[in-house]
C-alpha cells in the first residue's frame, strides 16, 4: 500500500494523530528531505508516544523518482508499506510524487491519502479575498520574459472571471523582482505575500 501523507507546513503541532501512526509503522518513508523526515520522526516519537517501527528512509525528490520507480513499485507488489512524504504540506503539489501515484493506479496498486496542511489554502483564508473561485499555479518563472507573459494571461483571464483569486509559490529570493514584474506590466492587482505560516514568524503582507 502506498500511503501519501500530508506533513505540518511549519508547525509540529499540527502532525495529525492518523499521520503519525502511517510514518511510525511504514516500512519505507520515500521523504524529499531527509533531515526533515528525522525531525518529524522524533515529533511523532515525542508527542504521540509511538514505537516508530520505520528504520529506512529513502531520498526522494524529483530528480530521483523516474530512477527509483521500478524498485518502489516491486516493494508495493510485494506488499510493502510505503509513506510518501514531502519537506512540508501535501506531496505532489509542487513536489515529487505525480509519476509514482500515476504509475500505482495504472498498476492497480491500493493507495491512500492521508490529507493534512496546505500553504495554499492557509494562504488563501490569510489572504482576505473571496477563496470560493481560486487557481493555483505552482511556482512564478523564473525567466522575466515568461513572467510578463503569464501576468498579461492574468490579466485576460480576470476579465472574464473577475472574481478569481491566484495562488503562487515564489522564492524569498526572488519575490521583489517578481513585484517589479508586475510594476512593469502596469497591472496593480492586490497582492497578498504568506511566509512562514504557522511558524514563530509567520508574516502576512496584505
Amino acid at each position: 500500500m502506498l500511503y501519501i501523507v500530508s506533513t505540518p507546513i511549519g508547525n509540529l503541532d499540527d502532525l495529525s494523530i492518523r499521520q503519525a501512526k502511517i510514518l511510525a509503522s511504514s516500512d519505507i518513508i520515500l521523504a524529499e528531505d531527509t533531515r526533515s523526515a528525522k525531525i518529524l520522526l522524533d515529533a511523532i516519537k515525542g508527542h504521540f508516544k509511538l514505537h516508530v517501527t520505520c528504520s529506512i528512509i529513502w531520498s526522494y525528490y524529483k530528480e530521483k523518482e523516474f530512477e527509483k520507480l521500478p524498485e518502489i513499485i516491486d516493494l508495493l507488489k510485494q506488499e510493502k508499506k510505503i509513506a510518501l512524504i514531502s519537506e512540508a504540506g501535501t506531496p505532489l503539489i509542487s513536489d515529487p510524487g505525480y509519476l509514482l501515484v500515476k504509475s500505482c493506479i495504472q498498476r492497480n496498486i491500493p493507495i491512500t491519502v492521508i490529507p493534512g496542511p496546505s500553504a495554499i489554502t492557509t494562504a488563501l483564508i490569510y489572504s482576505g479575498f473571496n477563496p470560493q473561485e481560486h487557481m493555483f499555479l505552482g511556482f512564478f518563472p523564473k525567466k522575466e520574459s515568461q513572467l510578463l507573459q503569464l501576468i498579461n494571461r492574468l490579466k485576460q483571464i480576470k476579465t472574464i472571471f473577475p472574481e478569481m483569486i491566484f495562488v503562487f509559490y515564489e522564492s524569498p529570493l526572488r519575490i521583489n523582482e517578481t513585484l517589479k514584474c508586475f510594476i512593469a506590466s502596469k497591472w496593480e492587482p492586490e497582492i497578498v505575500i504568506c511566509r512562514e505560516m504557522t511558524k514563530k514568524f509567520e508574516e502576512i503582507i496584505q
